[in-house]
């Protein structure tokens, strides 16, 4: 009997874990406006993906302060970051960018190798024994997936209106980025010691973007192009530079390796 009452759900769970369950909510919500697949509804997708980011904060500041570390509390943050940093991303995407085509089997093998990669780098982080992080934190490449989204989104909206076609380009280089992304959460070449104060800040800084300019798309039909413009240039910047830091990081540790060996 005693034992029954130790593996009730409500006794196992902590604080903590209930801020990450309320971020898997929000990313099965996230999940049924995909499913639903209209240009609006898959905007709003990744408005509410944006708010998981705070929500994974969220979960280890009250882990920090309240000095709770739980082995349900271990696996559910997994669980949670495997849905709404790897599987939601991907499906948002596919969604946003299919043509109904033969593209569409590219986009799906992307789609699918970012959320494998993602999964498998929480995988590996539970059965891990070292101190730290390898390759690059699923919550950081799912933030690129939503920033990414938000500038082709406003693009169309600048040089037309918010349901107009994305740019072309776009459709060409999201499987291939994709692939990177699932590549860069299971690479070996990448070792944080922890998330430190750097990883914090980029994501203070960035995430809190999203939402605002997803207000901004949402209910902008009067927004001047010109802003929408800038926005886009914004996002860009943002996308393509963390993509470039990654890259270079990922390379130069993977040269010093090679003079080691």
């Amino acid at each position: 009997m005693a034992g029954k009452e130790e593996n009730s759900i409500p006794k196992l769970l902590k604080l903590k874990d209930y801020a990450t369950l309320l971020g898997t909510t929000i990313g099965l919500v996230s999940l049924i406006f995909a499913g639903i697949g209209t240009r609006y509804t898959i905007t709003f997708g990744f408005f509410l993906l944006a708010f998981t980011l705070g929500t994974d904060l969220l979960d280890g500041y009250i882990a920090r302060k309240t000095g709770t570390v739980n082995e349900i509390g271990r696996e559910l943050d997994s669980l949670s970051d495997s849905l709404t940093f790897g599987i939601v991303p991907a499906i948002l995407t596919y969604q946003a960018f299919k043509t109904g085509g033969l593209y569409d089997i590219v986009l799906m093998i992307g789609c699918i190798i970012f959320a494998l990669g993602s999964l498998l780098r929480l995988a590996r982080f539970n059965i891990s024994t070292e101190a730290g992080y390898m390759g690059v934190p699923t919550p950081i490449t799912a933030l690129e997936m939503i920033v990414f989204y938000f500038a082709n989104y406003f693009y169309a909206a600048a040089f037309g209106t918010l349901a107009d076609p994305y740019p072309s380009i776009s459709y060409y280089f999201i499987p291939a980025n994709l692939i990177l992304f699932g590549w860069l959460n299971i690479t070996t070449h990448l070792k944080y010691k922890g998330k430190g104060k750097a990883f914090y800040y980029v994501v203070i800084l960035i995430a809190p973007i999203v939402p605002v300019f997803g207000i901004i798309g949402l209910f902008g039909d009067q927004v001047h192009p010109v802003v929408f413009f800038t926005m886009t240039v914004i996002l860009l910047c943002i996308f393509f530079g963390s993509q470039l830091w990654q890259l270079i990081t990922s390379i130069c540790k993977g040269f010093k390796k090679i003079k080691k060996k």
